[in-house]
């Protein structure tokens, strides 16, 4: 591939524009001058781990894989298509797509730069030796891999209060700083209302659910497999601005993930609790979450949960099984494997999780693109083993997941990777938010049970579309 020579730049934003200026107010004054902007938080739960975000305008090359083909080049202009078969697979395109960019970063004193975008829970087939047979709604069909690299970045650092303006720029091209900059001191920022229809339907009555949930358990005994996750979708429709749900989920929901990007014709964002995979200094780390138990919204009571959590047989060996998968994954790229936490309590708005840690160094010659392939999709959201878990989730949900389960993040120049799930997220197009959730079912499930965590866990997001009509 053509190597892109480029020069990073970065411009600390003045302080009189950083102290009153948050990552939501200045995207809303970005995004009408720069359409599909896109933006990262992050509610620091991790601490320093987790202090920044992002804002990322103005697209210049893409990396798309949809339909068999890979479509890469200059964004806005036509695209190289590549098939995709043994010789050009995904993982060594991608690779081969980071590899392609040439980025000076000496004077540069934010480490962040790369790729940024999503993989669908589709995309697996690019992966392993998957053939999906479930329908293809084309209601919430999108792109099944699609990262692109932005020509300005705006971070936070939120613990030091700090902004800069990363510019990307071309042989010869001249920094924009400046002119940038003059625009963050415009106070105005626009606001559109938001009305949802309250038309909100499922692809499965809770009682289909419940047979599905049936269909789980009999694979269970069968040993088929130890645990599946099988999910079902909403969707409604709604006028207006859904950037106001994102900015009531980010209120009800905080999380280490909260993201909105922006494609024009679809737009995907969420508040998710979870990380796919975590690449840093040669060590990737995975986070399961697994076990589930409704928050009552009294302190002291939900301490008493938490306690019955950590206790409680079920969820327990439902979070052993996905630690296990999780270590295996690890295991396929890299050495000295390792649980570094085991089974924490975590509370978000709605509910209590059991998360564990798990890391391992990677192998030399590890890239990242690999390691995201021989870890997707995260065993939360397929099952143990994973392989016929996917099998089976394809032959037993009545439509493609499209989205949901996949990962959206991004994917450093430096091997660096950093992506959630997309849980507890949305998919807004044609004017519909598709939200989707699942439950893992082994064979000591009880129906009604995990129709009620599928419930719990699209709690905050049903909130959240009804409280973004007072924004």
């Amino acid at each position: 591939m053509e190597l892109k020579n480029i020069t990073c730049k970065a411009t600390p934003i003045p302080a009189n524009v950083a102290d009153v200026t948050t990552p939501v107010s200045l995207y809303l004054k970005l995004r009408d001058e720069y359409p599909n902007t896109i933006l990262l938080e992050s509610s620091d739960y991790h601490g320093n781990t987790n202090s920044m975000s992002f804002i990322c305008f103005n697209p210049t090359y893409d990396f798309i894989a949809d339909k068999g083909k890979v479509l890469l080049g200059e964004a806005h202009k036509e695209l190289e298509s590549i098939t995709i078969d043994k010789d050009n697979n995904v993982p060594q395109l991608l690779d081969e797509f980071i590899k392609s960019f040439k980025v000076r970063m000496d004077d540069c004193p934010v480490k962040v730069n790369g790729l940024f975008g999503y993989t669908t829970f589709d995309a697996v087939q690019y992966f392993d030796t998957l053939d999906f047979e479930s329908p293809v709604l084309d209601a919430h069909k999108i792109p099944e891999m699609r990262y692109t690299f932005y020509k300005y970045i705006i971070a936070f650092n939120h613990f030091s209060n700090q902004l800069y303006l990363i510019e990307n720029l071309n042989e010869g091209e001249e920094s924009a700083a400046n002119e940038l900059i003059d625009t963050f001191y415009n106070r105005a920022i626009p606001a559109f209302n938001f009305e949802p229809a309250n038309n909100e339907t499922s692809n499965l009555t809770n009682e289909e659910y419940m047979a599905m949930v049936t269909k789980g358990k009999e694979h269970c005994f069968r040993g088929d497999v130890f645990q599946i996750v099988l999910s079902r979708q909403f969707k409604q429709s709604f006028k207006g601005d859904e950037f106001n749900v994102y900015r009531a989920l980010r209120n009800i929901n905080p999380s280490p993930y909260l993201f909105y990007f922006d494609y024009g014709s679809y737009k995907i964002f969420g508040s998710s609790p979870e990380a796919q995979l975590v690449i840093q200094n040669n060590e990737a780390t995975i986070n399961p979450i697994a076990g589930t138990f409704k928050r009552t919204g009294d302190d002291v009571k939900d301490q008493e949960l938490a306690i019955k959590l950590s206790e409680d047989e079920k969820e327990n060996a439902e979070h052993v099984m996905l630690v296990d998968l999780a270590r295996n994954d690890l295991s396929r790229n890299c050495e000295k494997v390792k649980v570094n936490t085991y089974k924490e309590v975590q509370y978000y708005s709605h509910v209590l999780h059991l998360v564990s840690d798990v890391s391992g160094q990677l192998q030399e010659g590890s890239i990242a693109a690999r390691v995201m392939a021989d870890t997707f999709p995260a065993g939360t959201l397929s099952g143990a083993p994973k392989y016929k878990a996917m099998q089976l989730i394809d032959s037993i949900e009545n439509q493609n997941r499209g989205y949901y389960g996949g990962c959206i993040g991004n994917i450093g120049l430096d091997g660096s990777f950093n992506q959630a799930i997309m849980i507890r997220s949305f998919l807004s197009k044609n004017n519909t938010l598709f939200y989707q959730a699942g439950a893992g079912v082994v064979s000591e499930s009880k129906e009604e049970n995990e129709l009620a965590e599928v419930n719990n866990k699209l709690g905050a997001l049903k909130k959240a579309i009804e409280m973004a009509q007072d924004f």
